[in-house]
């Protein structure tokens, strides 16, 4: 009941951080050493708009759960990676804001919470848990990825190009080893939609990119289809 009623409000609280920080509109380019201006490795504005039915979603499941399923055996393991990937979530955007080093390993920390709830959630009642948090994670591993190739390329520690195609790899590689542990279908969805996301905003600039961004949406897509089809 504790846990349940913790989540529920870390979630609130992950949900209402935007409203108290709505001049975040990604890492200010000048706060690293080589300013970060339209860098390869992010998605096309557009895809932000996944944020939307994420924090709705677990909002909606959070109530759920500590209405309905506060004493229920098999969503307790999960509970906890939850709470601390979202109330780590709810302190990012101001700590984004000021210091992107930070903010990265923040999400990371994040992401790290995210996938560990998804694979731990009850196979029962998915709509409800696997599915909404599934979406959270899949973002998140765009979205870590992303802030690492902003890092490698604003400390110079190789090309924006360079960064954003070893990033690619590194989510491509990080998504699948993720649904061969377990095939939650908007984990998959949510990848693929950043991904398409970076080869719309390489599109014409960056073809090889575009291409490795499109290959990756692919692979990621095929896997996915192929765990659903296994359960």
């Amino acid at each position: 009941m504790k846990t349940a009623l913790l989540l529920l409000i870390a979630a609130i609280a992950f949900a209402i951080s935007p409203f108290l920080n709505p001049e975040f509109g990604g890492f200010d380019p000048n706060r690293y050493p080589l300013p970060q201006v339209d860098p390869p490795v992010q998605p096309a504005g557009y895809a932000f708009a996944i944020w939307g039915p994420i924090y709705l979603w677990l909002l909606v499941s959070t109530v759920f759960g500590l209405w309905r399923r506060a004493h229920a055996p098999d969503w307790v393991a999960f509970r906890l990676p939850l709470v601390v990937s979202l109330a780590v979530g709810a302190a990012w955007l101001p700590v984004a804001l000021i210091a992107p080093i930070p903010a990265t390993v923040m999400i990371w920390v994040m992401l790290i919470g995210a996938v560990v709830a998804m694979l731990r959630a009850p196979v029962l009642d998915h709509w409800w848990v696997a599915a909404p948090v599934g979406l959270y994670a899949g973002w998140l591993t765009a979205a870590s990825f992303v802030a690492l190739g902003l890092s490698l390329a604003g400390y110079g520690l190789m090309s924006e190009t360079t960064a954003a195609y070893v990033c690619l790899v590194g989510a491509l590689v990080f998504a699948i080893a993720v649904l061969m542990r377990r095939g939650v279908a908007t984990y998959g969805a949510a990848v693929v939609w950043a991904l398409i996301a970076v080869a719309v905003q390489n599109w014409g600039a960056f073809d090889r990119l575009v291409i490795l961004a499109l290959a990756s949406a692919a692979v990621v897509a095929a896997v996915t289809l192929w765990q659903m089809q296994k359960k």
